[in-house]
């Protein structure tokens, strides 16, 4: 069964709210492993999840394409702190921060404890994905990896990969694909291809392959729970992060005050225009 476009409606409902343009679920991380079991349960097609956090934002703010992606996912969690915030700055209801790494957690813990699944693995080195496949095998034994390939290293891929490695997937028949490169490419990736897919479930997760493959350390829980999760990242890695935090976290702050002011011009104007009785 090929992957098709699929409609919100049709999906077990699960709330979102609206975060400076784009709709991020606000039910928090059981809901939403909730809503994708029931989904490759029953579903007809494919559905996809995508993180959107201050960075992501910011690259969306230049990349229309990128931006037009995230508003057709069916589930855009809100993977960082800056999202919380931001819901709480305009008076929204998300509470709970939720990655991709949890999302992949959960999921795995659902699916083998109800039987397992086929799963296929997308991104990351050859190293890397072996790393997965025999952790995976150690952690949820009745989950079935089916394949997974890594792609090559290059910032556009070419027809000809892509065409790779959508026959890589679809000759493996997996029931979930998990995508780890880096943000936007997994997006747009899975956006652009998820005609040709034959999967129930796919998500870009991102730096969650090498997380799990312990390649890289994840970060203490105390700095998780503060949502400074990405601080030692940043002391360890800068010349790769520093933009997020240098250039996209301002323009993330800025655009919401931005926001907080035309929202507030347009409700003076409403009210300064309200018919009186």
């Amino acid at each position: 069964m090929m992957c098709e476009q699929g409609k919100l409606e049709e999906m077990k409902p699960i709330r979102t709210e609206n975060v400076m343009g784009y709709e991020v679920v606000n039910a928090g991380a059981t809901a939403s492993v909730d809503a994708i079991m029931d989904w490759i349960a029953s579903g007809n097609g494919c559905r996809w999840l995508a993180c959107l956090n201050p960075h992501s934002y910011a690259i969306s703010l230049k990349d229309e394409r990128f931006a037009g992606a995230l508003r057709d996912v069916d589930w855009l969690i809100p993977d960082g702190i800056g999202i919380v915030l931001a819901s709480h700055f305009f008076g929204g209801r998300i509470r709970e921060r939720v990655t991709g790494g949890d999302i992949f957690t959960r999921l795995n813990e659902r699916l083998n404890r109800s039987g397992g699944a086929r799963v296929f693995f997308l991104g990351a080195t050859e190293e890397t994905l072996s790393a997965i496949r025999n952790r995976m095998t150690r952690d949820h034994p009745n989950i079935r990896i089916v394949g997974a390939y890594s792609p090559p290293f290059k910032p556009i891929f070419s027809d000809e990969d892509n065409a790779r490695m959508t026959a890589a997937i679809n000759t493996a028949k997996p029931d979930i694909l998990w995508v780890g490169m880096t943000s936007p490419k997994q997006d747009m990736w899975i956006h652009e291809n998820r005609n040709r897919l034959g999967v129930k479930f796919a998500a870009g997760i991102g730096a969650e392959f090498d997380f799990y493959a312990e390649k890289v350390k994840r970060s203490h829980p105390v700095f998780q729970q503060m949502g400074l999760q990405w601080l030692p990242r940043l002391i360890h890695e800068p010349r790769r992060l520093w933009r997020r935090m240098g250039i996209s976290a301002p323009i993330f702050i800025k655009q919401m005050i931005m926001e907080k002011v035309r929202l507030q011009r347009d409700r003076s104007f409403f009210f300064s225009h309200r018919p009186r009785k």
